[in-house]
């Protein structure tokens, strides 16, 4: 399904409001290089989901493709893990 050498990110979905499409949001821990102190930060990724079946809450993986659209060049490959809200 995935190639070896594509980046892949693991991250939350924050919208999936968009048809075949969510918006993951990936944080990260980074060492602030003048002070020391780990910090977040965080990107959001607008992400391929062809069947809609992600959903808000969710922990998903996504990896690298061809652009999709004008900011879609990620597609979801699996949950992770599924949303324990409402």
């Amino acid at each position: 399904m995935s190639e070896p050498n594509k980046r892949t990110l693991t991250g939350r979905v924050v919208s999936d409001k968009m048809n075949k499409t969510v918006t993951v949001l990936v944080e990260r821990r980074v060492k602030h290089p003048l002070l020391g102190k780990v910090v977040m930060r965080s990107k959001k990724y607008h992400a391929h989901d062809a069947n809609d079946e992600f959903k808000e809450g969710d922990t998903v993986m996504i990896e690298e493709c061809r652009p999709l659209a004008k900011t879609k060049a990620w597609r979801v490959i699996k949950l992770v893990e599924k949303s324990r809200g409402v």
